[in-house]
């Protein structure tokens, strides 16, 4: 799949073509929108079941927000591997296949999956069912990579412990166990990481902080090249205000109580975190390439399901009519719906084409005026024949 690549499905009445035979008809596209302007396939859509005017002109509108829905879930399912690959689009793009076929080969051999997607159901069925799919693969990939993320913030607070610096990491491997009294009823040691720039004022200071503070109990237990830890008794009664009048001074209290063993839980907690974390993305990662798969695939199938729906409203019965799939550029897909515009437009007065002597059939008015006050074209531009442009990103 191409960066930048855009994908244009086109359904034309076969009376466009003289014979009017499917296969004449698609040469015709491929007449109309040149080689230079993009490649044409043939996109094959079976034959659904077809309800009433009302129904079609209501799956149209279901159709069209439950696309939007499949792009925003594709695109969230892309981003989602963009943040687990670490930005490196080349993995990214590995990991985007459609039933692991190429995005591009996959389109241009589309076969509408007759396992999954019963034709003969009812539209609406088909439609519910997509969208259930669809929805599933939001939740299960958003569950995913959620439970990866908590994993992964566990793990960065885990390193910081080891790595940060003293108002931040772990004071196990640091502090002395016999820098501290312990199981006193009267007195704290209270662990204080204070800024090398402020540590004269702190000398001078911290005695007069609150009441009853031990004179000259200021014990250095470590330095590095942000802060030192101090070691600071105080009476218990006045504990709390003394460790709030810390932190008013920027000095920063830290809650560390010694525990036995407590070192090598400690490490054994960090190998856990990192055992998990790499589970976890390896389990985010193939649920991500699934997802992505099986989300572009409905998409698709969705598309499909559209231009049948649309071609049914714009052509009416009997149903006669060559879809293709045009694979260009954003710049070229410019020129080639000015080709499109300048061939076919003459369709849009001609709800159900032409017979095949090329001359204009009954034109339903009435079909005309309740497809347009429906607004059943959705979220595009109206065009004299139908016309989907997308990316799949």
């Amino acid at each position: 799949m191409s960066k930048g690549t855009k994908y244009l499905l086109v359904s034309l009445p076969t009376s466009v073509s003289p014979s009017n035979h499917a296969e004449e008809a698609l040469t015709a596209l491929r007449s109309t929108v040149t080689n230079d302007v993009g490649s044409t396939y043939s996109f094959a859509i079976p034959e659904f079941k077809i309800g009433t005017l009302d129904a079609l002109v209501q799956q149209a509108d279901d159709l069209a927000k439950l696309e939007s829905a499949c792009h925003a879930v594709v695109g969230k399912v892309g981003d989602s591997l963009r943040t687990i690959l670490d930005g490196d689009e080349d993995k990214v793009q590995q990991q985007k296949t459609i039933n692991d076929k190429p995005v591009d080969q996959y389109l241009r051999t589309f076969q509408w999956n007759r396992v999954k997607y019963r034709a003969d159901k009812p539209i609406a069925d088909l439609i519910d069912l997509l969208q259930k799919e669809i929805q599933g693969i939001d939740n299960d990939v958003k569950a995913k990579f959620s439970q990866y993320n908590q994993t992964k913030s566990a793990l960065a607070a885990a390193e910081r412990k080891k790595t940060g610096n003293l108002a931040t990491k772990s004071l196990v491997s640091v502090v002395n166990p016999n820098s501290l009294i312990r199981d006193s009823e009267y007195l704290d040691t209270h662990l204080i990481a204070v800024p090398n720039v402020t540590v004269k004022e702190f000398y001078k200071s911290y005695e007069e902080l609150t009441p009853m503070v031990v004179p000259r109990s200021a014990n250095q237990l470590a330095k590095d090249d942000e802060f030192t830890l101090f070691a600071v008794t105080t009476f218990k009664k006045y504990s709390t205000e003394f460790v709030h009048k810390c932190r008013e001074k920027r000095w920063t209290p830290r809650d560390y109580k010694y525990k036995e063993g407590g070192k090598e839980e400690e490490a054994k907690e960090a190998d856990q975190l990192t055992r998990d974390a790499q589970k976890q993305w390896g389990e985010a990662l193939r649920l991500g390439r699934t997802g992505y798969s099986e989300g572009a695939m409905i998409w698709i199938h969705v598309l499909a399901l559209r231009v049948f729906v649309e071609t049914v409203l714009r052509y009416g019965l009997p149903l006669d009519f060559v879809c293709g799939l045009i694979q260009t550029d954003a710049k070229s897909a410019k020129k080639a719906k000015t080709n499109l515009d300048a061939n076919y437009s003459y369709l849009g007065g001609n709800a159900f084409g032409r017979d095949n002597k090329g001359r204009v059939k009954k034109d339903d008015s009435a079909l005309t005026a309740e497809m347009q006050s429906s607004g059943h074209v959705g979220d595009q531009e109206y065009t004299a024949y139908v016309y989907y442009e997308f990316e799949i990103v």
